[in-house]
């Protein structure tokens, strides 16, 4: 069975090290002179995803041990606020994405998903039974509006409007920058988590059109708590960008966003039943982490799934 992706062990991120297999497992050479050279054994059977960082290199049968144990293994930037490429296992379950995929192709439950991850955001708002999307656009531009001005008045900067305009870089004020450059980091993080968890980054809810759809609204959970208060932060800063990006690698580390991501969505994308007690709610959520592909199934619409390497021909044929 694969490790929970909610265990402590789930993420291991590791940089400027070269990742080898050895007679006895997986593990990590550190070069500490040229006389000496320390090996950290990698657990890749308590490992859900391997984060990769700057200056890693890696042999081919390292990664095939980490495949052969089910772990993800994500290339990332410093302090892994970048996704670059991500290596799935063949044992990873499909559950989550299969999940991802019905709530996304019903546009009725895609709009139940977005209402709730309007909800997950701006808890104290009320939103109507029977909200479009269009309407639920107008909600979260007025709060973020709101929150916008609360921000500023807090700092002493004046009005303050979101501008983002990559033609004109340059000429933007320091918060946008700021939360230009933040933001960009936050994405690299949830796109590690989304891959990690074996979902599609392209298929998102509210943004659509880009293969990073589904980043873009998982991100937008945590930017009220997590880039729009470090940019307002810098808005005296000489060099914006740099600070966002070292300060969102030291925050990173306190607020354990990657955890809280791995949960947030998996609770979005798990149905809700209400008439369950704690006790069935936790597990069916052991059950649905650890649900296991074990031999490829057949999918029936009427049926649901059906174990393969059967012969369905009628006796008559």
């Amino acid at each position: 069975m694969l490790p929970r992706v909610a265990d402590s062990l789930s993420f291991l991120y590791l940089d400027m090290v070269r990742v080898v297999q050895d007679d006895t497992g997986v593990c990590a050479q550190i070069q500490i002179d040229e006389h000496r050279t320390d090996l950290v054994y990698i657990p890749t059977a308590a490992l859900s995803c391997l984060l990769l960082g700057p200056g890693v290199s890696i042999t081919t049968p390292a990664l095939t041990t980490l495949a052969r144990h089910g772990t993800s293994v994500v290339c990332v930037g410093a302090g892994g606020v970048r996704a670059y490429a991500g290596i799935l296992p063949d044992s990873l379950t499909t559950h989550w994405l299969e999940q991802q995929v019905a709530t996304w192709a019903d546009p009725t439950r895609r709009l139940e998903i977005a209402v709730r991850m309007y909800r997950m955001r701006f808890k104290d708002t009320e939103v109507p039974q029977s909200v479009t999307l269009e309407q639920l656009r107008g909600l979260e531009g007025q709060r973020m509006k709101a929150f916008y001005k609360i921000l500023a008045q807090q700092h002493g900067i004046g009005r303050f409007r979101r501008n983002y305009r990559p033609d004109q870089w340059d000429s933007q004020d320091p918060v946008n920058l700021a939360l230009s450059a933040a933001n960009t980091c936050l994405y690299g993080v949830v796109h590690a988590a989304l891959l990690a968890l074996g979902l599609s980054p392209a298929l998102g809810y509210v943004h659509t059109g880009t293969q990073h759809a589904f980043v873009y609204d998982v991100a937008d959970l945590y930017k009220a708590d997590v880039t729009l208060p470090l940019a307002f932060a810098l808005h005296n800063s000489d060099n914006p960008e740099q600070q966002a990006r070292r300060r969102f690698r030291e925050d990173l580390r306190l607020l354990r966003l990657l955890p809280r991501i791995v949960q947030d969505v998996q609770s979005l994308l798990t149905p809700p039943h209400p008439q369950a007690t704690t006790a069935g709610d936790d597990a069916d959520e052991e059950r649905s982490e650890r649900r296991d592909v074990q031999m490829v199934h057949l999918w029936d619409p009427k049926s649901g799934i059906l174990p393969a390497g059967v012969n369905y021909a009628n006796g008559d044929t």
